[in-house]
């Protein structure tokens, strides 16, 4: 009987969303090592939520037109016509599109069982995740439209150095037969994931006009507040005990300068400890406002959006090895690259 009570519980717990199991962890721990804490970090919590909501409804509601639109069927026309041409659109529409890094991994084993020239792959494969139109939005609002737009472009400079990079590999006889069968045997076509790019739906603009399309809307409008009001709130609590209990002094040290070791230590640090690209947005903010030099938060949101552990693990499960480890070093280089440019301009 006992053991029935306690495989339920387990089960329940598993069912329970982690991000609020962490919301949850964390004001339990403060309530128990320093109790006035709790409600400082709650009204701070509150507090840069209602500040960033305008963004946030914004950014939820682009995200919901396109899935109700079906604008991002739109995907497949960025793989057409001449390699170089197709690098180049296949950065920029990266940079636009509304797929995270694990998101997008069945539209790339898709695009590559259909044939599609890897070097356009890859610059797709590096954009993508690192910008979108609600990620747009929010960085404006957390971080600030200078960010946002030199965000952008380094996203979009990310996939023509993969893309053009990858195709001096293969041109260079590198590995040419990893690039040319990029996928792992026993890979599937990206299965109804991919379906965007292989058999692609016309777009409706005036979505309102159609019930199904309304509850999409719906449904995708409310699925995106949960998504990102969750992490959101994760994060500015983060960001609250970090200014409280991380020293100022500490990060002036650590990354503190716009020096080449600071920043790709930042893309360093980046890689195993991005957790969501909308949750790091605020978390960054703290850390430049603590010292954290712009170039090198540049350099950790790049490097971490692109080789966070969960996409590295996709893209591994996916890709044969050369194709895996030129990703991790078109995204690391990239942004290294770009966070040293940010810090000399601005």
């Amino acid at each position: 009987m006992a053991t029935n009570v306690l495989t339920r519980l387990n089960r329940s717990v598993l069912k329970l969303d982690r991000v609020v199991l962490a919301i949850a962890l964390i004001l339990f721990l403060l309530a128990l090592i320093e109790r006035s804490q709790v409600s400082d970090t709650l009204a701070f919590t509150l507090n840069s939520l209602s500040s960033v909501a305008p963004f946030l409804f914004l950014s939820i509601g682009i995200a919901a037109y396109t899935q109700a639109s079906g604008a991002d069927n739109l995907i497949s026309r960025a793989f057409q016509g001449r390699i170089s041409v197709m690098v180049v659109v296949a950065s920029v529409f990266g940079a636009f599109s509304p797929f995270c890094s694990c998101g997008v991994i069945p539209l790339i084993a898709a695009l590559l069982t259909m044939g599609v020239p890897v070097a356009a792959v890859m610059a797709f494969w590096l954009s993508s995740p690192l910008m979108d139109p609600s990620m747009f939005v929010l960085t404006v609002g957390t971080l600030g439209l200078q960010f946002a737009i030199a965000k952008t472009v380094a996203t979009i400079g990310i996939g023509l150095l993969g893309g053009f990079g990858t195709l001096a590999l293969i041109r260079s006889g590198i590995a040419v037969r990893s690039f040319t069968q990029p996928l792992r045997e026993g890979v599937g076509n990206g299965g109804c994931g991919g379906s965007r790019v292989r058999k692609p739906k016309p777009i409706v603009w005036k979505f309102w006009q159609q019930v199904e399309r309304r509850q999409k809307f719906w449904h995708s409008a409310g699925k995106n507040a949960w998504f990102l009001g969750k992490w959101l709130a994760l994060a500015f609590m983060i960001e609250s005990l970090m200014l409280v209990y991380i020293p100022n002094a500490w990060i002036e040290t650590l990354v503190g300068d716009a020096s080449f070791l600071s920043i790709v230590g930042a893309a360093l640090v980046g890689i195993p400890l991005y957790l969501n690209g909308f949750a790091a947005l605020p978390l960054i903010g703290g850390l430049i406002q603590q010292g954290m030099a712009p170039g090198a938060g540049m350099a950790f949101l790049l490097a971490g959006g692109a080789t966070s552990i969960p996409a590295m693990i996709a893209v591994f499960a996916l890709a044969r090895r050369p194709v895996f480890l030129a990703y991790l070093s078109f995204a690391f280089i990239g942004s290294v690259i770009a966070g040293l440019m940010y810090a000399v301009i601005f």
